[in-house]
């Protein structure tokens, strides 16, 4: 066990002997001194893990010493003790950034218990966190082994990330490769029992289901309206559970999470596909018969076109469901349009339904394929989810959801897809017009290069409520973190794309996403 290095500063301290004693035959290295001078002459020239500073020596004041030993050592942590409770004293300390205050008399065990809570906090939390996992492990595993429903999966799918947060945090990552091994156990079996009830979900009228894309409006925005007050629905592209996990950190001193919900993105778990099914409140295979002058191909390098109406498909959305909504839609696609959104916060308000689309988590996610910067930056999920928590902390959606709360306002969180990183390569022969995507490919003449494991090939399109646009279309979507590679330069398109974030195939991260209703505080 690792000992630590205790400087404390007290002009009595020859009467602390006994505490100094105690600390020492419980480990730690103590050296006493009887000013703060004496304690600056120290700091100045040796290390310490930690400080005990009384707060009214003579001479120096504890203040005074606490205000030099920040400009010369700023990390190391200080505990200030004193005899005085008056209010200001404390204040000025906490002001001081100061570890922990304690007040006299003390005992040894608060002092160990200080020393603890402030040096061997990480540790202690790490260890329990690893003890709490394990007996979960098996909980997990045993129902993911069972024969479960959508539900279900959907509560694995959190145990798993809320688990994934917690291992983050820990100093000691021996839990990681079991946790990374029960994690993609998990997404082959989720994976196979979409590929067993996808296609029932989406054209059996009496199938048990879970919420799917083209129902979220109807089922989690649309009665909201009922009330008078202006509603905000932010959809956050390409967002993951995990994700917005960390976002409510950031937001919970603006609202209250009502109700913190998950639904399941339909096939492909791409933007051009599930957002316009959320906007429209149809399937891509109805939008397509329906909506034939919104609707566009999904072909060659086309993707993105696909989303240049969804404010039109909104539309007849609510003119569908005879709701007489006053909305605006806007798309935010940098931060320039994004502040332009702020500074024109009050006239948003005219409006019953607010829509906003942040683009920039997909733009970050696709960036990373082509961006080497972007690629050092986030080698790993936890550096990944750094990234996205420092883009929110900055960003201007972050004063719009200030300015929100500032009104009393109420707003519905979501986004279209989830991503997952992708690891494994599978080959596929297709013509010049199919898609670019390389989770999921869309065209004639598909065909695998190797073993058909890991992929979902649906040969009729219509079964899965999917278009298409000629008789011999087929849909292919690769399962887990796979994705799809060209023979033609194989090695080099496989090491360009691995381990880069992706979307539109079948996983737990692209398929259950978040979807929350808030109210301000």
């Amino acid at each position: 066990m690792q000992r630590y290095s205790i400087l404390w500063a007290d002009d009595e301290i020859d009467l602390l002997k006994p505490y100094i004693l105690f600390l020492e035959g419980k480990g730690y290295d103590v050296t006493p001194v009887p000013s703060g001078a004496d304690a600056l002459d120290l700091v100045e020239k040796q290390n310490f893990d930690l400080i005990f500073l009384d707060e009214m020596m003579a001479g120096m004041t504890g203040l005074d010493t606490l205000a030099q030993i920040k400009v010369i050592k700023p990390s190391i942590p200080v505990v200030m003790i004193t005899k005085s409770e008056e209010e200001h004293i404390m204040e000025d300390a906490i002001g001081s950034k100061i570890a922990d205050y304690l007040i006299k008399p003390i005992n040894p065990k608060q002092i160990l218990l200080s020393a603890k809570k402030i040096l061997d906090n990480k540790r202690l939390v790490s260890e329990k966190t690893n003890l709490n996992y394990m007996q979960d492990f098996r909980n997990i595993t045993m129902q993911y082994n069972d024969h479960i429903n959508f539900e279900e999966w959907a509560d694995i799918y959190k145990k798993l990330v809320y688990w994934e947060l917690e291992l983050d945090k820990s100093v000691d990552n021996s839990m990681d490769e079991v946790f990374n091994m029960q994690k993609s156990e998990a997404n082959n079996k989720f994976c196979r029992f979409i590929e067993e009830n996808y296609a029932s979900w989406m054209s059996d009228p009496n199938a048990e289901r879970p919420l799917l894309s083209h129902n979220l409006l109807k089922k989690k925005v649309f009665p909201l309206l009922e009330d008078n007050s202006p509603l905000f629905f932010i959809l956050i592209d390409n967002f993951r559970l995990d994700q917005w996990k960390l976002m409510q950190e950031l937001i919970s001193d603006l609202f209250v999470i009502e109700e913190d919900d998950t639904y399941y993105s339909i096939l492909p778990t791409a933007t051009s596909y599930a957002r316009n099914a959320i906007f429209s409140g149809l399937t891509p295979y109805d939008m397509a018969k329906q909506h034939p002058d919104l609707w566009v191909n999904d072909e060659g390098d086309n993707e993105e076109g696909l989303n240049k109406n969804e404010d039109e498909f909104l539309r007849r959305q609510l003119k569908k469901m005879n709701k007489n909504t006053k909305f605006s839609y806007h798309k935010i696609l940098n931060n320039n349009q994004g502040k332009s959104l702020v500074d024109n916060f009050n006239n948003l308000l005219k409006d019953d339904l607010i829509v906003v689309v942040y683009n920039f988590v997909d733009m970050l996610s696709h960036a990373r394929t082509d961006m080497n910067m972007i690629k050092e930056l986030a080698p790993d999920e936890a550096a990944y989810r750094s990234i996205t928590r420092s883009w929110i902390e900055h960003s201007p959606m972050l004063d719009l959801l200030k300015s929100i709360a500032s009104k009393n306002g109420r707003l519905v969180i979501t986004t279209d897809h989830g991503m997952v990183k992708v690891k494994n390569p599978k080959r596929i022969v297709g013509d010049r017009n199919v898609n670019t995507n390389l989770r999921y490919k869309q065209g004639k003449n598909l065909n695998l290069d190797d073993k058909n494991d890991h992929v979902l090939e649906v040969r009729r399109p219509e079964q899965f409520k999917l278009p298409s646009p000629n008789v011999s279309t087929a849909y292919f979507f690769t399962t887990s973190d796979y994705f799809f590679a060209y023979p033609n330069n194989y090695n080099h398109y496989v090491s360009h794309y691995k381990d880069t974030f992706q979307h539109g195939g079948i996983s737990l991260e692209e398929i259950i996403v978040p979807v929350a209703y808030l109210k301000a505080k």
